[in-house]
């Protein structure tokens, strides 16, 4: 097997997991090209999961991003059967964040695909130095990052763990920009990857602003929305410190960092909404209030802004002479 061959569109793909996340990476890696296997680990997910990716080919096609969804559904394959990844060049994991119940998934992979074959996790919890401990040959073993909805946002992060070969990784990190994306391959395992270091940082300083009651959630989020969303596609974290001049940035830092929380518990706000199930959107128990018609509006809303920042991001390609 060639896994060369991962970065041509018509290759096999296998992802196992069609829960919102699994289904929105295979719709995009359907729009670019792929034959994708996928393997619903757990009963009756095979038909809701072929289900919601119909429904965001459909979106896909109101965003212009494709012109007949049939035909990108024509080259999905959805079943219970693991023996169909035998053809991936990578099979990819997107269950949920139980180290048991991924080995269980490890084992059903290797036994059907080939020994040269990728294998990736998903995960943005668990470090991959332990979960490719479960696989054998756990040099081809590596995370596969997607933020969400996958099929319309340039993010991915692919991570390596401890024993994975730097060359597989290098060989994702060139298909993954036929997907669409602008990958980031970290070459070390570090616990949360780059960019939950980053966001739970910000998390955690938002909670303990509301739990204090220093501020609002609608003024904390209020903040970021207008002020850190005008420029971060644009220009990220460092080249907006660029852009500012770094006069002043190290006088900040000193008096600013001592005074950032440092909770390393789970805030009690987020106790309470993990103590009723809340999901968010999908059950409307989350941090806001919300009904079922707010959510589809909100859902529909988002994919169409991510269509549109990603459209407009690509206009400026300047950012790419300063890489």
């Amino acid at each position: 097997m060639n896994i060369n061959l991962l970065n041509q569109p018509d290759s096999e793909i296998g992802i196992i997991g069609l829960g919102l996340m699994g289904s929105s990476i295979i719709t995009s890696l359907l729009i670019s090209g792929y034959h994708v296997k996928a393997i619903a680990p757990i009963p009756n997910e095979a038909e809701s999961g072929k289900s919601r990716v119909k429904e965001l080919l459909a979106i896909c096609a109101q965003s212009r991003l494709i012109e007949d969804e049939e035909t990108y559904l024509s080259k999905l394959t959805v079943s219970e059967n693991y023996a169909d990844l035998s053809n991936c060049l990578l099979a990819l994991e997107c269950v949920i964040e139980q180290i048991e119940i991924k080995k269980i998934v490890y084992d059903q992979i290797a036994q059907y695909i080939h020994p040269e074959a990728i294998i990736a996790s998903n995960t943005s919890a668990i470090p991959i130095s332990v979960l490719q401990k479960l696989v054998p040959n756990p040099a081809r073993f590596m995370g596969i990052h997607w933020a969400e909805p996958a099929y319309s946002t340039r993010f991915l992060e692919i991570t390596c763990g401890d024993k994975t070969d730097v060359t597989k990784a290098e060989v994702v990190y060139q298909a993954a920009h036929e997907w669409g994306k602008e990958p980031t391959l970290l070459r070390k395992d570090i616990r949360g990857f780059i960019t939950n270091r980053l966001m739970y940082a910000v998390y955690r300083e938002g909670l303990d602003l509301i739990e204090s009651g220093e501020a609002k959630k609608e003024d904390t989020d209020k903040a970021f929305k207008y002020d850190v969303g005008s420029w971060i596609t644009y220009m990220g974290i460092f080249k907006r410190m660029g852009y500012e001049g770094l006069k002043n940035k190290a006088v900040i830092i000193q008096n600013l960092l001592p005074n950032l929380s440092q909770i390393t518990h789970v805030p009690k706000i987020m106790e309470e909404i993990v103590n009723q199930k809340g999901r968010g959107i999908y059950n409307q128990i989350g941090l806001y209030k919300y009904t079922a018609d707010d959510c589809k509006v909100w859902e529909k809303e988002f994919a169409d802004f991510i269509d549109d920042i990603s459209r407009l991001a690509a206009k400026f390609p300047v950012n790419k002479r300063l890489e």
